[in-house]
């Protein structure tokens, strides 16, 4: 997926768009763009031209665009399109299927994937009918990004903010790795323990070593890449970002490290989360559950770096250090 086409439509949010089509530029990706009229109130199409090196849409109606159908060819064009940020108003028509603008008549023409972004007030996210209209583009197979929490230009608080650049750029790189790697780990879990554990000697000092964890990590967004339910338990020294879509538990020690990947492994650790296979069916007895069990097991692969036998080296070598100290 090279080609994508952002779309902006109008709100605040929209002086991140700036920033997220120079990410996308910088990770290898051609970028045209569309901007609603909305849009235009906070950006112009000047700003967006000079990042992209490419002119922006902004008209349906565009009398030299259209002679030859360019809201066609944009769509054939793309193969990603990424609505960022997404207002209520537009869900709300690209949930219709309205076609009354570029953006609209684009998403309908369309055979690339869409990635939507909406950014709005907390009450208006929380309101009943966006809520419907993010189901409904769901339903259609639209790619929702969760608005993040926090404070908002109005002065509220609470969900709907438009994610940070960053964190779109790795949405888009997520998305795309999956759409171009075989989902070989689909509907397997995998545990992975990264970086470094330590090991108390006294309340002062500890024994521990030098890893970054990177490897781990990677390893982490690799699995995601190809379908797996990813838990990823982490030294407590371990500063990196948790990648996406992946479960991360921190611990300190090679003891509460192997505890973790025991419990990820036998499904009992407090930060699994189960989702019934149907929720609307009640009706299993004791031996359906019981072979379900059987085959949740079958189906997880655990990574386990830090094994039981690392741990009692750790142990008999603090212990010899601290006879030797008695004897001294």
């Amino acid at each position: 997926m090279s080609n994508i086409v952002l779309a902006i439509t109008g709100g605040i949010a929209a002086y991140k768009s700036a920033i997220f089509a120079r990410l996308l530029i910088k990770a290898g990706f051609d970028v045209r763009v569309i901007m609603t009229t909305g849009a235009q109130a906070f950006i112009t199409p000047l700003t967006l031209q000079a990042l992209t090196g490419n002119e922006v849409h902004i008209s349906l109606l565009d009398e030299k665009a259209e002679a030859g159908m360019g809201h066609i060819e944009l769509a054939k064009w793309a193969d990603l399109i990424i609505i960022a940020p997404a207002s209520a108003n537009t869900l709300a028509r690209l949930a219709m299927g309205m076609a009354d603008d570029l953006l609209t008549t684009v998403c309908l023409a369309t055979a690339a994937p869409v990635i939507i972004a909406p950014a709005m007030n907390q009450q208006m996210w929380a309101h009943p009918a966006v809520n419907l209209n993010v189901q409904t583009l769901r339903d259609m197979n639209y790619q929702i990004i969760a608005p993040a929490s926090g404070e908002q230009a109005c002065g509220d608080v609470g969900a709907g903010r438009l994610p940070e650049p960053e964190q779109l750029l790795a949405e888009v790189l997520l998305f795309n790795a999956m759409q171009t790697t075989p989902q070989l780990l689909a509907g397997k879990r995998v545990v992975i323990t990264a970086g470094p554990t330590v090991e108390a000697i006294d309340p002062v000092r500890y024994l521990s070593n030098h890893s970054t964890g990177k490897m781990g990590f990677a390893l982490a967004r690799a699995c995601v890449a190809a379908g797996a339910d990813v838990i990823l338990i982490a030294g407590g020294k371990v500063a990196l970002p948790t990648p996406l879509n992946v479960t991360r538990i921190d611990v300190l020690s090679a003891k509460e490290m192997l505890v973790a990947a025991q419990q990820c492994v036998d499904g009992t650790h407090s930060a699994l989360q189960y989702v019934p296979e149907d929720e609307h069916d009640h009706s299993h007895d004791h031996e359906h559950n019981h072979s379900h069990q059987h085959e949740h097991h079958a189906s997880v692969i655990a990574v386990m770096i830090i094994a039981t036998v690392i741990t009692t080296a750790m142990r008999l070598m603090m212990r010899s250090m601290l006879i030797a100290r008695i004897k001294m």
